[in-house]
């Protein structure tokens, strides 16, 4: 069992018995919070500190919101170990494995990729604020502000990660349907949310954006990747200035979730 240890701000491993009372409870200047409990230390009870404990994946996935303000801290290749470990993980069709990343922290190349960025992000923040562009949330202006801080300022964001595809490895299989194809993706973007949830249980912020891919010629260039590769992706990556959020603002399953037929919600 893994208790929080918040003068570490680290989970340790509970390696003998403890028993558990309300906070009124408490007698001991050793207690460990345990959700809205705590453990009083017994005598010979031992706890050993892991280094880098696995969040719980629910923990995860409710809480990796989209980060606008980072800190200048730097991020280290030991920092997102863990993350392209799990990428690496995610489904993909027939186990081709197309997906690759690359890591940027030159100076140089952040300020050029920012540069481009901001061209269609001002254009699309333009459209945003007259209505031609629709932001799904009610909190539209807050949203808005937040991103163009994040655009303004994305040189700053001390790591970005180009997540690239070699496409040929993706066997999509709706080319021939009228519409834009996407099945393709299903083969690549599963790795990029693996890669975001790795950052989250490291305690690293990121922001997922495509509008990079606009100017994949020039980033291609930039970065010197072969031909038969694409960019698909890219993440900003470093710490937050501020704590993680508990809770998303996402539609209810009932909005989502249909038994049989489209509208004859599951969940309502």
């Amino acid at each position: 069992m893994k208790v929080y240890d918040s003068d570490f701000g680290e989970y340790i491993t509970r390696t003998d018995s403890i028993s558990i009372y309300s906070s009124e409870a408490l007698t001991s200047t050793n207690k460990y919070k345990l959700n809205k409990c705590s453990v009083i230390l017994l005598s010979g009870l031992r706890l050993s500190r892991t280094k880098g404990a696995n969040m719980e994946l629910g923990d995860a996935i409710y809480s990796a919101v989209t980060t606008r303000y980072f800190s200048n801290e730097p991020v280290t290749d030991e920092h997102l170990h863990k993350a392209f470990d799990y990428a690496r993980f995610a489904p993909q069709g027939g186990n081709r494995q197309p997906v690759r990343f690359i890591v940027v922290r030159d100076q140089d190349k952040r300020n050029q990729l920012a540069e481009l960025y901001r061209g269609p992000w001002k254009a699309y923040l333009a459209d945003a604020q007259t209505g031609d562009i629709n932001i799904g949330s009610d909190k539209a202006a807050r949203l808005l502000r937040n991103a163009d801080h994040f655009a303004d300022h994305l040189e700053e964001v001390p790591v970005m990660v180009v997540a690239c595809a070699h496409l040929e490895d993706t066997h999509p299989t709706d080319t021939e349907l009228g519409r834009l194809s996407v099945v393709g993706g299903a083969s690549i973007y599963p790795a990029v949310q693996n890669f975001i949830l790795g950052c989250r249980e490291a305690k690293l912020g990121a922001s997922l954006t495509t509008l990079l891919c606009l100017f994949e010629p020039q980033v291609k260039e930039l970065l010197g990747m072969p031909e038969d590769a694409a960019t698909v992706a890219h993440i900003a990556v470093g710490h937050r200035t501020k704590e993680f959020p508990t809770k998303l603002d996402r539609m209810g399953l009932e909005d989502i979730v249909f038994s049989e037929t489209w509208g004859a919600s599951t969940y309502g």
